[in-house]
């Protein structure tokens, strides 16, 4: 079909134009017939956005997706492309892309008048169908549909009420394709209005000119939830007009998270090192998201972004990668004391109510990191508290080690056999650590002493050990000695009021 250039021979070939609506569609069932995959890289949407997007598009309708910040919504209307037909005809030098059967613009039904079927045509690819606008108090009908261009009525001599003088605007020019509005409930109500005649009519007027363009065009939008995004609001005969909404969500479980984290982090380096990541650490990283979502210090309709755990992941890697530079090892190998590396991740991604505000930034995202830990700890042991009271000795020895002043001190500087000496000092850790986190006998001392400190933070964080953090280094001490070492000299630990 790309060989054809004109009109009349774009008739003899019989080609049939359809609605952009009919094409995807059409595509659609396609796809869905041979079982391939719809939205590449979107993960955890199988089962719930997908469906639903399948159902609004069967249906011709115009949607929205409707989630919090980081749910993919932006991904998924990009990838809409997809589901067009990867050539069509337009004719040769449109400004909206008409129908060569049937042009809207003034300037093509001239030439259509003029030429016949001598009109050349071109094919337009599917990428250079999709428009998009990012919605801002700023923007304007202008922008949106079109306004009268003086300089063009200047530079042809026309009279303004002559429809040459027409600028169109992204919608228009979008005509035949898919136009994508981010952050709907940003754009003014005066300007939500000027939408209405597109979405039901599907038709355009500017300025003072009598006539109308009808246009071709699917629209889908983005949006936070009404209640969280205070700087406006979607009107609601505009609502009225959108086919279908369709809520977005967070990953539903660990195992999905980490597959996004997986497939959106950059974990390979450059340095010529090998990065070898524990999964332990990535469950971590995707609770540290879980606890915040829960967390009653973080702000629920704000949202906890999945792009937190990607930049934790990338900033856990980092810091590792630092430390191998310095030693010049050469593998990357995260370790716990590592884990406050992304703190920085978590602070600027987590918005906090009142209460979280009175924390700290630094106190809360510390706290979230060190529930995840716990969490994870109590899926791979047994409660060490529950199991003391009941006789279980699986921790005795380890917390046994650090009676009579002994600690263990790590640092995210220390080199892999300076941080694994230190932590192969505690009577029975090394045996546990493997034993429990299926760690074999000639596994990788630095991946080792990783879970090593892994069950003496879990230890800290069920309450058997002390855990004091200056900057980048961690000591891990008896729970008891640091209590009575904190009092001053004549003060009693167990007060009247106690």
């Amino acid at each position: 079909m790309k060989n054809i250039k004109t009109l009349g021979d774009l008739k003899a070939a019989k080609y049939r134009v359809k609605s952009v609506k009919q094409e995807m569609r059409d595509n659609l069932i396609q796809k869905l017939h041979d079982k391939e995959k719809l939205f590449p890289g979107i993960i955890g949407f199988d089962s719930t956005v997908i469906p639903a997007l399948c159902n609004a598009m069967l249906s011709y309708h115009d949607f929205i997706l409707l989630g919090l910040r980081g749910q993919a919504k932006t991904r998924i209307i990009r990838s809409l492309p997809t589901l067009l037909d990867e050539f069509i005809p337009i004719i040769k030098g449109s400004e909206i892309n008409d129908n060569p059967f049937s042009p809207v613009s003034k300037y093509c039904a001239d030439l259509v008048a003029e030429h016949g079927e001598d009109v050349e045509i071109e094919w337009l690819h599917r990428d250079e169908r999709f428009g998009e606008k990012l919605a801002t108090p700023d923007v304007t009908i202008s922008d949106l549909i079109g306004d009268i261009d003086p300089i063009k009525a200047a530079s042809q001599r026309l009279h303004y009420a002559h429809e040459g003088v027409i600028h169109f605007g992204i919608i228009p020019r979008s005509n035949r394709g898919i136009f994508a509005i981010n952050e709907l409930p940003d754009l003014q109500p005066r300007i939500q209005v000027g939408l209405f005649n597109i979405m039901q009519e599907k038709d355009i007027q500017i300025r003072g000119f009598p006539i109308r363009i009808p246009l071709d065009v699917v629209i889908v939008y983005t949006a936070n939830p009404e209640d969280y995004t205070n700087r406006g609001s979607i009107i609601t005969p505009l609502k009225d007009r959108i086919g279908s909404q369709i809520i977005t969500h967070y990953p539903r479980t660990i195992e999905e998270g980490m597959a996004i984290t997986r497939q959106e982090s950059k974990a390979e380096r450059d340095s010529g090192r090998t990065v070898i990541i524990p999964e332990f650490f990535r469950e971590i990283i995707e609770q540290v998201a879980f606890e915040a979502r829960k967390s009653e210090f973080v702000d629920h309709k704000s949202g906890v972004s999945v792009r937190m755990t990607v930049t934790s992941m990338e900033n856990l890697i980092s810091n590792a990668e630092r430390r191998a530079i310095i030693h010049d090892e050469k593998e990357i190998v995260p370790r716990i004391c590592d884990l406050y590396a992304m703190l920085p991740s978590i602070t600027g991604k987590v918005e906090l109510v009142y209460e979280g505000e009175q924390e700290g930034e630094l106190n809360v995202s510390r706290a979230l990191i060190g529930k995840a830990i716990k969490t994870l700890f109590a899926k791979l042991f047994s409660d060490p508290l529950v199991g003391a009271k009941k006789g279980d000795k699986t921790f005795e020895e380890i917390v046994g080690w650090f009676k009579d002043n002994k600690s263990i001190d790590t640092a995210d500087d220390m080199s892999k056999k300076d941080y694994f000496s230190e932590l192969a000092q505690v009577s029975g850790l090394r045996k546990l650590a493997a034993d429990k986190m299926k760690i074999s006998a000639g596994e990788n001392e630095a991946i080792l002493g990783a879970a090593m400190e892994f069950v003496l933070d879990g230890l800290h964080q069920n309450s058997m050990l002390s855990k004091d953090i200056l900057d980048s280094k961690i000591s891990y001490s008896d729970m008891f000695n640091s209590m009575f070492s904190s009092l001053k000299p004549g003060e009693d630990f167990f007060d009247e009021e106690t």
